[in-house]
């Protein structure tokens, strides 16, 4: 079809069905008619000079052609009110959103390994520069059969949905997948896979080679052999990989442990598998940042990481895992570097962007920080972390409307996350900061409340509990929570100095001596 075709009368008139501007019109018309019938009744008697009646009737003919604009670039959804997708654009570029397929095992209990064939299918799907892929957090808020498909496609914005179910007993496993039309439910493709366990890795990549071939015309030879799902043949070892990455998306300290407990035996298992070794490798840098500054931690997340990219240097996770490790080594170019590749090898890569983010922040560079935290809000919307973070970079930088908007994101993004996950302390504190922003006090002290509730001695939500309570004045808190914070070893001095949260803090006296210690610690690592 040509670019001409597609603006003829049948797909324009299709196109203000679908942006809604129909009845937009008809509800316009509406109202004009009654406030035309008023003017008319009313003018009159009132004394109204006739050219007042005029001057409605021009107002509502020339609101006509603005209410039909603006119904065509804006549309009101459940969360709120969105510009609308252009047509063209849909067609040029298909759209997908992969559900958490439904655990239909025996005693309903692979919840993790569900999720896990789920997301290795929606990963590989956005390695394909031609489709574009709803991100994770965004579809797995919803479930297979949990909803009528045309308002889980509009919601998230995507043509098609991928829903399924895995049964899995003993060495069997059995996946039903089903590619469903978002616009009127119609089926795509579907199948079901009846096989030994070990052919689950085949399994995964059929079906994501069998989608793009569905919803794409071509598939260049590079793009199906990038669409392979995962880097490790052995069951096993995937198990271990799949239940460390479910604990490490919780980001707490304990989860955290874990995650490179399960992490480290999917290694032991297959000394070769690349996405394991780049998950240890975060583990550690993540212990860098919030718990345990020490030279052989660091030594662990940096070595992790080389090992990652030794085995796959195309990997762009892999890739990502080793810009982490820069960061927390501080080799900031080196970070940047490798942040940028892992960009170029998957665009769609929301990890590259958030911690690339977090490096340049880390450098003092908020301009771009804030930047890069927008451009993670975009490639996965239903992130509350990259909001959060650039409202109050924004608000910093004394850029208080703009901080105040992304706020107001931010807290919507908030809430409808912490409806499907309400043990995420890192939700509330990081929220209550957004509160903050928008002057909403005594809400953001309940979820600072909640945070301490869920994780009373998680030394990260320690950390940020002290610096929201320090932009709400409350300096002596503030530092007694830091305090304990430090205790822990959950601080870096670096980051401190450029938290634009901690800034009422600056010239406290046991600011000063805590930053102090902080350094002297620091030094004294580095030498050991």
């Amino acid at each position: 079809m040509s670019k001409t075709s597609r603006y003829s009368w049948r797909h324009l008139s299709a196109e203000l069905q679908r942006r809604r501007v129909y009845p937009v019109i008809a509800a316009y018309a509406v109202v004009a008619f009654i406030l035309l019938q008023i003017g008319e009744i009313t003018f009159a008697p009132l004394g109204l000079p006739n050219w007042a009646m005029v001057t409605l009737i021009a107002v509502a003919i020339a609101g006509f052609p603005v209410v039909i604009v603006v119904a065509w670039i804006f549309d009101i959804t459940p969360a709120g009110v969105r510009r609308t997708r252009s047509l063209v654009q849909e067609e040029d570029r298909p759209s997908i959103a992969v559900l958490p397929f439904v655990d239909m095992s025996p005693d309903k209990d692979q919840g993790y390994f569900c999720e896990g064939v789920a997301e290795e299918i929606l990963n590989a799907l956005t390695k394909i520069p031609q489709l574009s892929v709803a991100a994770r957090s965004s579809s797995f808020q919803y479930s297979a059969g949990s909803g009528d498909v045309r308002r889980i496609g509009d919601e998230l914005g995507v043509r098609a949905i991928l829903e399924g179910s895995v049964r899995k007993s003993e060495n069997r496993i059995r996946v039903t997948a089903q590619l469903v039309k978002s616009s009127d439910g119609y089926h795509l493709w579907s199948k079901t896979y009846d096989e030994e366990l070990k052919d689950v890795f085949a399994i995964q990549d059929e079906i994501a080679t069998n989608i793009a071939n569905a919803l794409l015309e071509t598939l260049k030879p590079r793009e199906r052999v990038s669409i392979q799902t995962t880097s490790t043949t052995d069951v096993s070892a995937y198990e271990y990989y799949l239940r460390g990455r479910q604990f490490f998306k919780r980001f707490r300290k304990k989860d955290i442990e874990y995650a490179m407990l399960m992490f480290r035996e999917a290694i032991n298992i297959d000394p070769e598998f690349a996405l394991a070794w780049a998950g240890y490798a975060d583990c550690h840098s993540f212990m860098v940042m919030y718990v345990d500054p020490r030279p052989d931690c660091r030594g662990e997340a940096s070595e992790a990481s080389k090992r990652a990219l030794e085995l796959n240097p195309n990997l762009a996770e892999a890739r990502a895992s080793r810009g982490l490790a820069c960061l927390v080594c501080e080799e900031f170019d080196d970070a940047e570097t490798e942040f940028r590749i892992a960009i170029d090898l998957n665009p769609n890569l929301f990890e590259a962007y958030y911690y690339y983010a977090r490096t340049q922040f880390h450098q003092g560079d908020m301009e771009a920080a804030a930047r890069l935290f927008a451009k993670a809000a975009e490639v996965d919307p239903a992130d509350y972390q990259s909001r959060c973070l650039r409202a109050q970079i924004l608000r910093g930088e004394g850029r208080l409307e703009e901080a105040k908007k992304e706020a107001q994101e931010a807290i919507i993004v908030v809430e409808k996350h912490v409806k499907w996950h309400p043990d995420d302390a890192r939700a509330f504190y990081l929220g209550a900061g957004s509160l903050v922003v928008l002057g909403d006090i005594e809400r953001a002290k309940r979820w600072l409340h909640r945070a301490t509730e869920i994780a009373p001695e998680d030394s990260i939500v320690l950390y940020n509990v002290a610096c929201n309570l320090a932009t709400l004045g409350e300096k002596d808190k503030a530092l007694e929570y830091l305090e304990r914070a430090a205790e822990q070893g959950a601080v870096s001095a670096a980051w401190m100095r450029n938290d634009e949260d901690l800034a009422s803090l600056r010239e406290d006296r046991r600011y000063k001596a805590l930053l102090a210690r902080l350094d002297d610690d620091t030094a004294q690592g580095d030498t050991e």
